[in-house]
C-alpha cells in the first residue's frame, strides 16, 4: 500500500516541529509558519515581549479574531445578498402577475 504522505520540518519560534503530510499542505503550512514567525517578530519588536509562551499567545489571538472577522463579514455580506434575492424575488413576483 503506496502514501503520498512526507515529511517536512518547520520552525516555528525558534522551534523546529517534523511533520507527515500529503504534497498538497506543504505550501499552505510553510506560509502558514513564515506568517506566524512575521507576527512573532512584530510582536517582539513592537512590544519588547522576550517570553516565546508570550508571543505566541499574542499571534494566536490575532490569527483567532482574523478568522472570527471574516466569519462575522461573510455572515453579514450573504445576509445582504439573501435581502437583495428576497427583493428581487417579491419585484418579479409583482411583475408577473
Amino acid at each position: 500500500m503506496a502514501t503520498d504522505k512526507f515529511k517536512i520540518k518547520l520552525s516555528i519560534a525558534d522551534r523546529v516541529y517534523p511533520l507527515t503530510i500529503r504534497p498538497e499542505q506543504e505550501e499552505g503550512l510553510r506560509k502558514a509558519a513564515k506568517r506566524i514567525n512575521e507576527v512573532i517578530k512584530k510582536f517582539e519588536q513592537d512590544y519588547a515581549v522576550r517570553d516565546k509562551q508570550d508571543v505566541l499567545a499574542m499571534s494566536a489571538l490575532q490569527f483567532a479574531a482574523e478568522i472570527e472577522q471574516n466569519q462575522l463579514s461573510s455572515s453579514s455580506e450573504l445576509k445582504q445578498v439573501e435581502v437583495k434575492l428576497e427583493e428581487l424575488d417579491e419585484m418579479l413576483k409583482n411583475q408577473l402577475n
